[in-house]
């Protein structure tokens, strides 16, 4: 069994967020008296007898007020970021500072009304609250110094009634319990306000989302740059440090072999055998470079990129790209390995005679279309192992769409919406 132990330090620390608290409740409750100040000023002055006056009182402090409420609303979230250290966010495409000419926008948005409502409803309600926990702070503090009431009495008072000591106790013990309940009601009532200020005066949860999905794009958008910028570099040190020295090497084994001809049949051979292997060595590290991100797509573009693919193609290819300017290199790096990965499929299962590709940019949006008159059957799913499912991830990957109809029979059709802003 166990047993908690006494903890001052935790006592501490929770009066101390309770003084805390009674603090910010404190700063609240002088927001609010101001506001009542406001209203309450035409009255104080004078009393209106007429209906007309009457009107005028009421109406221009609460209009006051409300034209106030993007000064009160930032002084609101100033009290909460100092008290409390909490952030309330402000609502997106909401001027806090709106203006003469801004405050009718700002009256008839969203944000707004839920802003008068925190200042006209919720703000007043929670400095009652707070007005009560100053109340039951100053009853429980008195009657748990009771004791000391006590001394500053006359002694005769005390001597005439002989059982107030035991009255003073259990007094006492009501005050500090009244401490106690009070702490946790002030901690309570800033959690409750927190909520309402999060509620009202910060971004709603719609709003939140648009937010969350607004910061996962960029986010996204970010990564695949980064990641397109990784492969060029991967590319530039493959192109200029490895695959050189593989030239290097192979072009002294071509002179070795040239040149020595006094040499034995067996090191012949093996300079033979050398010089072959660096040769396929460097076809295979210039497929994976071009694979990586080809320098002619870097240099000269996506137009000049699909050309090389198309005349390295067994099959015929009639290319046609019509583009103002080049797209950024996340955009044309996604194009030309979408374009590239389906010609490769088609030559390896469609069974092709003759493939187009039409590459132009239409209103905001770079469109690809792939046709093969080939046996079609394609799978988008990926399950007859074509990789059409990697190719519209990486479509997807850029906020794209990605398409395939391929009847039986053919022919294949593969479109592709890349967003482009030229």
């Amino acid at each position: 069994m166990h047993f908690k132990t006494w903890r001052p330090d935790l006592l501490r620390r929770q009066f101390g967020r309770a003084g805390r608290a009674t603090a910010f409740h404190s700063v609240g409750i002088a927001i609010q008296f101001g506001v009542l100040l406001v209203l309450a000023l035409p009255w104080i002055y004078f009393v209106p007898a007429a209906l007309w006056a009457v009107t005028v009182a009421v109406v221009v402090p609460s209009a006051a007020v409300v034209l106030a409420g993007p000064l009160l609303t930032r002084v609101q979230r100033a009290r909460f970021r100092e008290r409390l250290g909490v952030v309330v966010p402000a609502p997106a495409g909401l001027a806090e500072r709106p203006g003469r000419h801004g405050i009718q926008q700002w009256l008839r948005s969203a944000p707004g009304r839920r802003q008068m409502r925190y200042h006209l409803l919720a703000g007043p309600l929670c400095a009652l609250g707070g007005l009560a926990v100053l109340v039951l702070w100053a009853a429980g503090g008195a009657a748990a110094s009771i004791y000391a009431w006590l001394w500053v009495t006359p002694w005769q008072w005390r001597a005439e009634n002989a059982g107030h000591s035991v009255k003073a106790a259990y007094v006492t013990a009501v005050g500090v319990a009244l401490l106690c309940a009070t702490a946790w009601l002030a901690r309570a009532l800033a959690r409750l306000d927190t909520r309402a200020a999060n509620a009202l005066l910060g971004p709603s949860r719609e709003e939140q989302l648009t937010r969350r999905v607004a910061d996962l794009a960029e986010s996204r958008a970010g990564v695949v740059d980064a990641a397109d910028a990784e492969r060029r570099r991967i590319e530039r040190d493959l192109h200029d440090g490895v695959q050189q020295r593989l030239v290097a090497l192979a072009v002294n084994l071509g002179l070795a072999k040239a040149t020595l001809g006094d040499l034995p049949e067996e090191a012949r051979k093996v300079i033979d055998e050398a010089h072959l292997e660096a040769k396929e060595a460097i076809s295979e590290l210039n497929d994976l470079v071009r694979g990586l991100h080809p320098a002619v797509l870097e240099d000269r573009g996506l137009d000049a990129a699909l050309s090389g693919i198309a005349a390295r193609l067994s099959i015929p290819v009639r290319l046609s790209v019509s583009l103002r300017r080049r797209p950024s290199p996340t955009i044309e790096a996604v194009a030309y390995f979408v374009v590239s990965e389906t010609l490769t499929n088609v030559v390896k299962h469609a069974q092709a005679s003759s493939v187009e590709v039409t590459v132009e940019h239409m209103r905001g949006t770079l469109l690809i279309a792939i046709t093969d008159d080939g046996v079609g059957g394609a799978d988008p799913s990926g399950a007859s192992g074509t990789g059409l499912t990697g190719l519209a991830k990486r479509v997807a990957s850029v906020d794209g769409t990605f398409s395939c109809r391929s009847p039986l029979g053919g022919p294949t059709v593969v479109t592709v919406e890349l967003p482009c802003a030229l």
